[in-house]
């Protein structure tokens, strides 16, 4: 039973670092192109704006808990998007300590140029594979992440 259990924590341990690989590949290449586009643009901001083009008008935790950022972290690629007029902050009407965040003109601008050139890379990294078999990933992957959210560390003790 002992050899089972550690069989399934490698296969997993390796599950996790070729999930970690595949983005490191695929930002590596999406950072490529968007220099090409615009050198001042980080795979960071693109994956922020590419988020708030998928949830208009949410919040900066919301942000941050998506993207797997800090406060701080956020904060500054908020407070940089602003500055290039690519996102704004409104105020919630219901909670005037929430600010909302909103793409710009200028923001769907970039995204409706830069996102196709993201998911081509998606469509390239998914191959020949199956949709059939990409979604039973996706749902793995996200059961395992939902695991992990449910209980805190265990240790066996000898």
């Amino acid at each position: 039973m002992l050899e089972k259990q550690n069989n399934i924590s490698e296969l997993a341990l390796e599950l996790g670092l070729a999930m970690s690989e595949m983005k490191s590949r695929l930002r590596q290449k999406i950072q490529t192109t968007i220099n090409e586009y615009d050198p001042d643009l980080s795979f960071e901001l693109i994956e922020v704006l590419g988020l708030l083009s998928r949830n208009n008008g949410i919040n900066q935790q919301e942000i941050g808990n998506k993207v797997s950022k800090d406060k701080s972290s956020i904060t500054y690629l908020i407070n940089s998007l602003v500055k290039r007029d690519l996102v704004e902050r409104i105020t919630d009407k219901s909670d005037r300590r929430n600010k909302q965040v909103f793409l710009t003109a200028k923001g769907k601008q970039i995204i409706e140029t830069v996102y196709p050139w993201a998911l081509d890379l998606y469509k390239k990294a998914a191959g020949d594979i199956d949709t059939e078999e990409i979604y039973k990933a996706l749902l793995l992957v996200k059961k395992m992440t939902a695991n992990l959210e449910e209980s805190g560390p265990k240790h066996n003790t000898i």
